[in-house]
């Protein structure tokens, strides 16, 4: 087997890595200052496309983790790279917040439900059954679908939310179309992300702790993978996926020294 190249940067997770419900998992501060004062180019990974990255970073500064707004990249940042490149200056009719929003009028795309060129579905606080509707009439018209990513819950302090996954399954059902995923654990996120910071796949690390999303997203991008056990994945879960992490750490502390 070949001998791995030294991580000359690094691809982190946010939610189940360095946050929690809210409160940053110990270690979470010593490791992005470690990133910050070795210059190395890094970026922390959401799937969720509510929040812009300005929103995150003052989010994040709340608990303690100073990570400049160029560092941050979201699920709606790979969807309208994505967009930008396959159909520059179009039209989506989007149902999601300012996240997603904000990113697709970065690229100089039009918002509107007449005839638009994608239909894009993102994570939103109110999925209304009228917007559902439209979307599913506009797809029908010939509207291409687009997804910021497949998950099909999301975290809350009362209990697990449904999320895009869960209403995308409802769309495809109504239409018979089956929307492309932007975010995790499309590659497609990865490598996008590797190319925003200038960064190669080879000499890269991901971090995460979700199998299904993260590690498997590192691993179709060429990067290693590491596992951390303080979010959704055991280590027992690990032995259900036919793939496997480089490794399997405790939590985040666990990589302070590797950076």
């Amino acid at each position: 087997m070949a001998e791995r190249k030294p991580i000359e940067s690094w691809l982190t997770d946010m939610d189940g890595v360095l946050i929690h419900e809210g409160t940053p998992i110990p270690g979470a501060d010593a490791f992005i200052r470690r990133l910050r004062e070795s210059g190395k180019p890094f970026l922390v990974l959401t799937n969720n496309s509510i929040y812009t990255p300005r929103d995150l970073q003052a989010r994040l500064h709340r608990m303690g983790l100073e990570v400049p707004v160029e560092n941050i990249w979201t699920s709606a940042l790979a969807t309208a790279k994505f967009l930008d490149d396959q159909r520059p200056g179009g039209t989506a009719y989007v149902i999601g917040e300012a996240g997603l929003t904000t990113a697709l009028h970065d690229i100089g795309y039009i918002l509107t439900d007449h005839e638009p060129d994608y239909v894009v579905l993102g994570e939103t606080r109110t999925y209304s059954f009228e917007a559902m509707t439209k979307a599913v009439r506009l797809i029908n018209a010939g509207a291409r679908f687009i997804c910021t990513n497949p998950d099909e819950t999301g975290p809350s302090t009362e209990g697990p939310l449904p999320a895009t996954g869960a209403v995308a399954a409802l769309i495809t059902k109504a239409t018979g179309k089956k929307p492309y995923f932007a975010g995790k654990p499309n590659p497609l996120m990865m490598r996008t992300g590797l190319n925003a910071i200038g960064a190669h796949s080879e000499t890269s690390a991901m971090i995460g702790d979700r199998m299904d999303t993260d590690v498997l997203a590192g691993l179709e991008a060429g990067m290693q993978t590491f596992l951390v056990l303080t979010g959704l994945t055991t280590e027992k879960d690990t032995e259900k996926f036919p793939f496997r992490p480089t490794k399997t750490v405790a939590s985040i502390a666990d990589l302070v020294d590797l950076v």
